[in-house]
């Protein structure tokens, strides 16, 4: 099995292999869940070339950890951003597409220096926001060719405010939002508020569908919106190298 060493332990991953792929996901699960839920997803994507390697959080899945305290998201970061040299290392001729659900959302924008609370819930110039929140990005510039985000909480949707904290998203980078109009975790409208801020970001709302879009019933739909917007990426850097 493998496995790496993140910020407090063994850390496990999942790969689903396949010859030549065009792009590369990298998926990061939400708050109970891990790799092992996304075996569904990942061979759904085979037939649109992509090879998919899922992570599973700390303490989640085969990683070591508690599951109640999966760590501060400057721990979440640092082991997403560990696990995303690796596989760059692995595959580095292959565009990197990184995914994140929930709180693997957040940590996904927590990697890029823009998972920045409302101002409403922490002000700007707050200590817990400096220790909480890392503000600066953890990858390099153009080390990703996109990014999807699912059911983002609102807790990480403060960025692009005028004068907010932290590093806003690069204009260059193709961002996509999927999230349920149903949606209790993570209601809609803070995602609606934070896209209309972001030229970038191409949002797709899903009627009838909650918060775990890729396990209801509009799944294979969300699926199929996924792989064509990351295929429309893909053959726009192919285009303009």
């Amino acid at each position: 099995m493998p496995f790496f060493d993140g910020t407090r332990g063994r850390m496990h991953y999942r790969r689903w292999p396949i010859e030549n792929p065009r792009y590369i996901v990298v998926l990061l699960p939400g708050m109970g869940q891990h790799s092992g839920h996304y075996h569904r997803f990942a061979h759904t994507l085979k037939p649109a070339e992509a090879e998919v390697w899922g992570l599973d959080t700390s303490g989640h899945g085969l990683s070591e950890g508690d599951p109640q305290h999966p760590g501060t998201l400057v721990e979440l970061v640092d082991d997403a951003t560990r696990f995303v040299e690796l596989v760059r290392a692995t595959r580095p001729d292959r565009p990197l597409i990184l995914m994140g659900h929930s709180l693997g959302a957040v940590t996904a924008l927590a990697m890029l220096g823009a998972a920045i609370p409302d101002s409403g819930e922490v002000a700007p110039d707050s200590a817990v926001l400096e220790r909480d929140y890392p503000l600066r990005p953890a990858l390099p510039e153009q080390a990703l060719a996109g990014l999807v985000l699912s059911g983002v909480p609102k807790r990480a949707l403060g960025g692009g405010a005028p004068n907010a904290p932290g590093t806003p998203l690069p204009h260059e980078l193709p961002v996509l939002a999927v999230h349920g109009v149903d949606d209790r975790r993570a209601p809609i409208d803070a995602i609606r508020v934070w896209t209309s801020r972001h030229e970038s970001v191409d949002l797709r709302e899903y009627t009838d569908a909650g918060h775990d879009l890729l396990h209801e019933p509009v799944h294979a739909r969300v699926t199929a919106d996924i792989a064509n917007w990351i295929q429309g990426v893909v053959v726009g850097l192919a285009r303009h190298p």
